[in-house]
């Protein structure tokens, strides 16, 4: 096996879709720290109504026991190296600019998810 081919193996994109009224959204990113506490380079690509849970004050509404609270939840997730993206044309749909988002976040394209997927990455939808 290929140096290359063995890392992308220990990649995975979450890619979400809930916001702040789903308990989705609190598994998603429970499941994306576990697979940082496996040895994996996770990322998070928000799409839909999940941009939104990356907003400055509203990742701190969302809470589904017992669960930790999302915010703990990203914020573990970005201080263990995890990556979070939001799509353009979702963050645009929706108003916001890179100023609305939580520390962390990066409004990025598609084509840097696909390029993982290329490469080999396990993915998971929610």
């Amino acid at each position: 096996m290929s140096e290359q081919t063995s890392q992308a193996n220990r990649e995975l994109v979450v890619m979400l879709t809930r916001g702040t009224d789903h308990e989705l959204s609190s598994v998603a990113f429970t499941i994306a720290c576990g697979g940082i506490t496996s040895g994996m380079k996770v990322y998070a690509f928000l799409v839909s109504s999940a941009v939104d849970l990356v907003r400055r004050k509203a990742v701190d509404i969302t809470h589904v026991p017992p669960l930790d609270p999302l915010k703990k939840l990203m914020e573990d997730f970005v201080a263990r190296g995890g990556t979070i993206w939001a799509c353009p044309p979702c963050v645009k749909a929706r108003g916001y600019t890179q100023e609305d988002f939580i520390d962390g976040v990066t409004i990025q394209g598609a084509s840097a998810m696909h390029e993982r997927l290329k490469a080999g990455a396990a993915s998971l939808s929610f």
